[in-house]
Order: structure tokens, then sequence, then C-alpha cells
């Protein structure tokens, strides 16, 4: 027996440091004890060497601005006004490149996952060079001063014509970094509520369970899909966090006030056990110990389905059976117990009275 244990403790302890192991899980831990990532960005050798060509270049052609500005060469005004916007062009492109670099290094380097930081690394590099295209064109072909003016006026124009798209697009950027859900969770945003099948640049999809026409958990068989700006402003509901990827789930139960409720509550409860009961305790202890680093573990977990009583607003006491459940499996689940509580119950008539015709 001792033995048995002890191998079932070994078991669990694997299971628990194996689920260490997981970025999401060790993501998720990271966020729920509010504590810096132990894996810090670390600007590599190359990207040191980078940034120190960055800054002397931006010394040297800083310096060659002052002496442009000067008239160190004894050069034609014309030319020397030619060398100064020339120069002041280089400088700020060196400056963005900078900027760049470090936001690559120290920001998009804090997203663990491979898939985000491509994805940002992507966005950021598009961003960088829409930004050093306008600085030649504006160099090369008009007024520093009118371009800074034009620019702040087309990005008016735009922003009012773009403002739900771009909404919409840094909604986008913000899943992928915050991750309130990503593809195959199962959330409720709204009145939309379903399984994440797709996450685009400008609108996320789900794979709706339940719906208008459904009573259970269900694929109802239609998608929805709204844009990514709604995560800005609405609650998510998510379903599936990796620390505890389970729901509490109930079975209530009417009964009259004569009721033998210690019957009842028995057998509800055996029944529940047997069905998932060794499951569940699994499930509760392999994340138990990941939830004893989080504010979670001061909540009353329990191992065992739970059965309590509660008095109804009308004549009868609601018996009420609460357990652990796969959020995707819930359905399933509550209508085999359903069945088999109900066999059990009616079985015993004049010690479990339940309503009749009309008195419900």
């Amino acid at each position: 027996m001792k033995n048995e244990q002890e191998g079932r403790e070994g078991k669990m302890r694997a299971q628990v440091e194996q689920l260490k192991q997981q970025q999401d899980v060790r993501e998720a831990l990271t966020e729920a004890t509010a504590q810096p990532s132990p894996e810090k960005p670390v600007a590599a050798t190359r990207d040191k060497v980078w940034f120190g060509s960055y800054v002397l270049l931006i010394v040297g052609l800083g310096v060659f601005y002052y002496l442009f500005n000067l008239r160190f060469f004894g050069l034609p005004r014309n030319v020397v006004d030619y060398l100064l916007r020339y120069t002041r062009g280089a400088i700020l492109l060196v400056l963005v490149l900078t900027l760049a670099k470090a936001v690559e290094v120290y920001l998009v380097g804090r997203v663990h996952d491979i898939v985000n930081r491509f994805n940002l690394r992507r966005i950021l590099r598009l961003l960088t060079g829409l930004i050093v295209l306008f600085i030649i064109v504006s160099v090369v072909f008009i007024n520093w001063y009118t371009a800074v003016v034009s620019l702040g006026v087309a990005s008016l124009i735009f922003g009012f014509a773009m403002q739900t798209v771009l909404a919409s697009f840094i909604g986008w950027i913000y899943i992928l970094v915050r991750r309130p859900y990503r593809v195959g969770d199962r959330i409720r945003m709204g009145d939309a509520t379903g399984d994440v099948i797709d996450v685009s640049y400008l609108d996320t999809t789900l794979w709706e369970f339940g719906g208008q026409y459904l009573s259970t958990d269900h694929p109802s068989g239609r998608i929805i899909k709204f844009p990514n700006s709604q995560v800005l402003s609405s609650t998510v509901y998510n379903y599936s966090w990796p620390l505890f990827p389970y729901i509490w789930n109930e079975i209530k139960f009417n009964v009259a006030y004569a009721s033998d409720l210690e019957f009842i509550g028995r057998v509800m409860q055996e029944t529940a056990e047997e069905e998932i009961g060794e499951a569940m305790i699994e499930r509760v202890s392999v994340y138990r110990e990941l939830l004893e680093k989080t504010p979670v573990d001061e909540l009353d977990v329990k191992e065992r389905p739970s059965v309590v009583f509660r008095v109804s607003e009308n004549t009868w006491v609601e018996a009420i059976v609460r357990y652990l459940v796969v959020p995707k499996e819930q359905g399933r689940v509550k209508t085999r117990l359903i069945k088999k509580m109900l066999a059990r119950l009616n079985a015993e008539p004049e010690r479990v009275m339940f309503p009749k015709g009309d008195a419900r």
C-alpha cells in the first residue's frame, strides 16, 4: 500500500515537472505570480556590435553636420544646403534603425512564443521600412519641413478613414503579446461563445458551441467572426487557462422537503465519484502544486465531487452536485451523470420525492 502511494506521488510529481516545462504553463505562472520572467532579454554580441556601429555613425554624421554648417570645407552655399539635408536624413535613418533594434531585442525579445515573436518582428520591420522609405523620399525630393507637415496631415486623414481597421490591427498585436486567448482556446466575449480556430490580422474566428438553437455545449455548426478591436474594450472569458484547464460544473435536482436528503446527497456524490472521481483527484493533485505559486491556492480546490443543498425560491429543495470537468466534455459528462443519478434516485420513490404533475 505504501509503495503504491509512493508510486502515485512520484507519478504526480513527474506530471507536474512535465507541465512546468510547457511554454504556456511557464508564461501563465509568470503572469499569475506577478513576477518578472526569469529569462530576461539580453543583447547578444552581434546586437552589441550593431548598437556600437549605430552610435559611431551618429557621432560621425553629427561631426560632419557641424562642419558643413560652419562651412569648414569652403564649399558653395547650395552644395552645403544639400549636404546638410542629406546628413540630417542620414542621422534620422540611423536613429530609426537604432530604435528598431532596441525594440526588437528588449521588447520583442520578451515574447517567448516563437510564432508570436516572428510575427512581431515582421511587423516591426515593416514599420521600420516604411519610415525609412519616407525619410529617403523626403530628403531626396521635398523640403524636410513640408514633408513633416504633409505626413501629419496625411496621418490624420488616414487615421480617421481607417480607424476601425487600425484598431483591429492594434488588437491583433495585443492578442499576440498579452495572449488573452489563442487558437484552440474556448472563450466567451460578449454574445459570442466558441472555440478559437483562427486569429488573423483584423478579426478572430470562433467555432460556435451552444447558441440560440441549442441548449448544450455541442457545436452549432456556425462560425463567428468579430474584429480584434473588441478585445481592447470587452471582457474575455477564457476556459482554457494553462494552469488549470478545467471548469466546475453542477447538476441540480428539485426535491421535496420530506425527502431523505442524506440519502440523496450520498447517491449523487457516489455516482459522480464512480464516473469521474479518479480523474478528478488526479487533475486536482497535479495542478494543485502549480496553483500553490499563485493566489489561487487560497481558494478551496476540492479533490472530490461535493453535494450541497439550497432552499429554492419555490417550495422545493435544490440538491446540487459540483464536480470538475474539461470544458469541451461538460455536455457529455453531464448527460451520463444525469442518467445514472436519476436511475438510482427514481428507484427509491419513498425516499426521493421529485415534483409531480403540476406541482413543479
